[in-house]
């Protein structure tokens, strides 16, 4: 497989249904993207209906699963959105009619938005979380645990100083079927791994804590519909891939994924149908690598 094809390091202008036609089959080892949501950027994709959503999503996904590595992850940030007073089922839909073209979902993630926007409706709360399905081609994939331990935390404190006799060893359970826990294991750790619920103690759109002194100068300024923060790529390209992975966004908007990659080391392919968006990506892009002094060769196809 030749590299060179794939066009690395490089955000193309154009639909992905037509641009990944043209890759090598198995040549990108994680697709992590957030689509547009059904309606929800009317303006700028015309506005797939809800209940058109899975029926536009599937030929898309179909190229997503061809070019994905046999042990690479997809990763889909998705929202059900409120129609007529009620959850719109197409997310539910999508992810069963993906299981029949050949995806295995894995793992779903959770990502609190700890910045939602406020609001007040009559009927139901502020939208808070949103998903992020895990799907792969088989049932062993790569994937890099370490890479994002987490603190143990303050709980740990209070949990040792009560720990009884049975902590210390491994017992039956009451009901005999498996073994309890045994919680001195975790007496000298550290870090831990964490839950699968995401949350982040600041959200940044498009700039990592250490890079937000430059954010006015290059930052998209929320200009893009629906940019989500850098830690959530960052999150999920820690887990799923290695320093020269090639990291595919078929979605990539104002090229976040793209700022994260470049900042873990990885190769980036983004696609995004809007040019607008693509003018902003290579902005923001040549913004960092200034920032960081960083020489990285980059190409922006927005012809």
């Amino acid at each position: 497989m030749n590299n060179n094809r794939l066009k690395i390091n490089t955000i193309i202008n154009g639909d992905c249904l037509d641009i990944l036609k043209g890759f090598p089959d198995g040549c990108v080892d994680l697709i992590v993207t957030s689509p547009p949501y059904a309606n929800s950027r009317k303006a700028d994709y015309g506005g797939v209906n809800p209940n058109d959503y899975v029926e536009w999503m599937l030929p898309r996904a179909k190229e997503f699963l061809r070019v994905l590595k046999p042990k690479g992850t997809f990763i889909l940030n998705i929202k059900e959105k409120v129609v007529d007073g009620e959850r719109h089922t197409y997310g539910i839909e999508l992810i069963l009619e993906l299981r029949k073209i050949g995806w295995l979902w894995t793992e779903e993630f959770i990502w609190h938005k700890k910045n939602s926007f406020p609001g007040k409706w009559p009927n139901r709360f502020r939208d808070a979380w949103e998903r992020c399905l895990q799907f792969n081609k088989n049932k062993k994939f790569k994937i890099y645990q370490d890479s994002v331990k987490i603190p143990i935390g303050d709980w740990s404190k209070k949990r040792f100083k009560s720990m009884s006799e049975n902590d210390f060893i491994r017992y039956a359970s009451n009901n005999n079927k498996h073994l309890g826990r045994k919680v001195s294991n975790w007496l000298k750790r550290k870090k831990v791994y964490p839950h699968n619920v995401i949350v982040f103690e600041e959200e940044h759109y498009n700039y990592p804590t250490n890079l937000l002194y430059f954010a006015t100068e290059c930052s998209n300024g929320r200009k893009h519909s629906a940019v989500f923060p850098i830690e959530l790529p960052t999150w999920f390209i820690k887990l799923f891939t290695k320093k020269g992975d090639i990291v595919l966004d078929p979605f990539i908007g104002s090229g976040t994924t793209a700022l994260s990659c470049i900042l873990l080391d990885r190769k980036f392919i983004g696609i995004e149908v809007i040019k607008d968006y693509v003018k902003e990506s290579k902005k923001n892009i040549s913004g960092l690598l200034n920032k960081i002094n960083k020489k990285v060769s980059f190409t922006i196809k927005d012809d």
